[in-house]
């Protein structure tokens, strides 16, 4: 999510003659590169190509910039997180601070105007970004015709081929679908219906133990659905740390959202109130039935490549719908480039931005032979590295990503946030353990009331004999935005020395962080 705070602001910009007609569609047919896709990994390659000195258009068939993410993922999840948030707060600890309320409800209307406030100034601001940086945008959906030929037709039906160079796929993702459990978006939906309910369910059945679940559960949960959460898995997020997992799991149990684990669903019935449930144990056994008003499916993404033309290139996608690509994000297919949710690894916003920003040239150093074994997550900012590093490599420069050092983040409360290896990855492997609980940090204890901020920890993994970092986790407040201390200190090659020299400002949360990386390799100051 990386660059929204210059977005909003952008809005208000006049319309200039860069590149844009009356429609939408770029003007200009010969061009340097055409990126198939206007969400975080493409409007980023497209501006940074544009910074470049490349003649780039973006083709977006949505009407609006931001893909998923900016329209009906990550930017309106995080405005009904905090939202609902808010109102947990006033509902429950305001008093601890001395702030008495009385008839303190919820005007769901207003909540879902100020999510669409928020992501409609934010798309404008990509649009005016777009104009800034001389990026032609035409608005309609993208195909590949053959080498160096795109097609695009216009949301009012014209067609327009523009003659390109290169052409960068960065199409994203959609939602997984769930056989037995149809989606209507009404009373069975997708996290895109789960943001935009009419009123609040009284009972509401998540499918999908992951990210997008947990998240879009707590919002409703906080704002008065029961909530019941059905894995097929034996654990919650189960790439998670299983120490931070489990610790995680333990909190959410206490925020009464309910849990069914080593479950699967194998059907699902309209009744006249909702939806009827058929599960059964992961392992067989005997069935039973769950009553919902709502059921989210929430099982995942996967690539979403259709009609996009790949095979008037002699493409294809493996078995798991994602389009094959070199260390430097390129096919078989001379001049074309894929990024982001359709190319292996994790689905993560930042991830596709930085993807095409620094793309790898052949010329440039390789990425680790097993770098893509991390599989697919549930988060977005994955997105936005590869596509400035894609941009690089196609403007004839070199560019690398560590993908060791990509973070991943629930924005749950607590958020938990995660980069690099994990406790159980390193089974066999000489490391150090360093934890640190925010129960010991001054500044979440000051905060906390009712235990809200002093649950949670920091747990840091270094390498035994260079004590440089491993592995970071996180759960507690605030996690998402320490987790790029350990970010950096990876990208760095910084150790747990380094960081215990670091001074951190007193008080804070952050402070938990230098005591995590000095129980690493010696002892904490304020916890044995």
């Amino acid at each position: 999510d990386r660059m929204m705070s210059l977005r909003g602001g952008l809005g208000h910009l006049r319309t200039r003659r860069w590149g844009f007609s009356v429609r939408g569609m770029c003007t200009g047919t010969g061009q340097d590169l055409v990126v198939i896709g206007g969400g975080p990994g493409g409007y980023v390659a497209a501006i940074r190509a544009a910074q470049l000195g490349l003649k780039t258009t973006c083709v977006e068939k949505r009407g609006t910039l931001g893909g998923t993410c900016l329209n009906v993922g990550c930017i309106p999840s995080k405005a009904l997180l905090h939202s609902s948030h808010l109102f947990e707060e006033a509902n429950h600890t305001f008093k601890t601070h001395g702030i008495n309320l009385t008839g303190v409800s919820i005007d769901l209307d207003q909540m879902m105007r100020k999510k669409a406030q928020s992501v409609t100034g934010l798309t404008r601001g990509v649009e005016g970004l777009f104009k800034m940086n001389g990026v032609s945008y035409a608005k309609g959906m993208g195909k590949i015709l053959g080498p160096n030929k795109v097609e695009v037709t216009g949301l009012d039906g014209s067609k327009q081929v523009i003659d390109t160079k290169n052409v960068l796929i960065a199409t994203g993702s959609e939602v997984t679908p769930l056989p037995t459990v149809p989606i209507d978006e009404q009373s069975i939906v997708s996290s895109t219906g789960a943001l935009a309910l009419s009123k609040v369910p009284k009972k509401m059945i998540v499918i999908g133990g992951g990210y997008i679940g947990l998240e879009m559960g707590s919002v409703w949960s906080r704002l008065g659905t029961e909530v019941t959460v059905v894995e097929f898995l034996d654990r919650i997020v189960p790439a998670m740390d299983k120490e931070v997992g489990q610790q995680f799991h333990r909190i959410l149990k206490k925020q009464k959202l309910n849990f069914k684990l080593s479950t699967k669903v194998v059907g699902a019935t309209k009744t006249p109130t909702g939806v009827r449930l058929t599960v059964e144990p992961a392992a067989g056994g005997a069935q039973e039935t769950m009553d919902a008003d709502v059921v989210l499916v929430a099982i995942g993404r996967r690539p979403y490549t259709a009609g996009l033309g790949l095979e008037n290139v002699g493409l294809s996608v493996d078995k798991r719908g994602c389009v094959d690509i070199d260390s430097g994000f390129k096919t078989s297919a001379p001049g074309v480039y894929a990024i982001g949710d359709v190319v292996r690894g994790p689905m993560l916003a930042h991830k596709a931005e930085d993807e095409g920003i620094w793309p790898v040239p052949f010329r440039g150093k390789p990425y680790p032979p097993d770098h893509w074994k991390k599989g697919c997550t549930d988060s977005v900012h994955v997105a936005v590295f590869p596509g400035i590093v894609a941009a690089e490599i196609i403007a004839g420069k070199s560019g690398h990503i560590n993908y060791d050092a990509i973070p991943g983040v629930v924005y749950t409360h607590p958020e938990v946030a995660m980069v690099g290896k994990t406790e159980e990855q390193l089974a066999g492997m000489e490391y150090n353990k360093g934890t640190f609980p925010f129960m010991a940090n001054s500044r979440a204890r000051t905060n906390d009331a009712l235990g809200d901020y002093a649950q949670g920890m920091v747990k840091i993994l270094s390498d035994k004999n260079t004590h440089k970092l491993l592995g970071m986790h996180i759960i507690g407040p605030g996690a998402g935005e320490m987790i790029a201390e350990g970010v950096l200190a990876m990208e760095t090659g910084a150790t747990t020395k380094d960081i215990a020299k670091t001074c951190h400002a007193h008080p804070t949360l952050s402070e938990a962080f230098r005591e995590a990386a000095m129980a690493a390799h010696d002892k904490p100051i304020h916890f044995k």
